[in-house]
């Protein structure tokens, strides 16, 4: 059963999914104090509606994926990991740094989350090449016009069965 769950209960992508006729609720990172906590709160509602994939998008709470959602969460960044990730690099913060240092490439990166910032396995990416006059709202248009790409294609991948783990590398078969 599809579940919509947001930590922000008046965010666009809310009001999206109702108006598509999903279930949406929220659970805000605030209400709890410890992050275990929080996902713990998470994944019993996920669990309650026998969730098979969990897509995060524009969702900053750190999440601790418990064992039996390992390889079940997945995660879009953006930009192309291992650059500009980790704690403290999301949205806007991601494409300012891109221009800062002058990089010449980015793109967005679809991944299995775990419980660190943006360490799971890599699942696809897509690039983007930057022009040199770009700004931080230029790249994020350009990279967000990958991620609605990058995003559908890797949930497809992951829903066909023929995505496989090894450590932190993933091989998709095409057949």
């Amino acid at each position: 059963m599809p579940l919509v769950i947001s930590s922000q209960p008046n965010c666009k992508g809310v009001q999206r999914a109702i108006d598509a006729g999903l279930e949406c609720v929220s659970i805000a990172r605030s209400d709890y104090s410890s992050t275990a906590e929080f996902s713990g709160a998470v994944f019993k509602r996920l669990r309650s509606v026998n969730v098979d994939l969990v897509t995060l998008a524009g969702y900053l709470s750190l999440l601790n994926i418990p064992d039996d959602f390992a390889l079940r969460v997945l995660n879009i960044h953006p930009s192309l990991i291992p650059a500009f990730c980790g704690k403290g690099m999301y949205g806007h913060h991601v494409h300012e740094s891109v221009v800062d240092r002058g990089a010449k490439v980015s793109g967005c990166t679809v991944h299995f989350a775990d419980n660190e910032y943006d360490q799971g396995p890599i699942v696809l990416q897509r690039s983007v090449e930057i022009p040199d006059t770009a700004d931080a709202d230029t790249v994020a248009a350009l990279v967000f016009d990958q991620e609605t790409k990058a995003y559908p294609e890797a949930i497809r991948r992951v829903a066909s069965g023929r995505l496989a783990v090894h450590g932190r590398r993933t091989i998709y078969s095409e057949e």
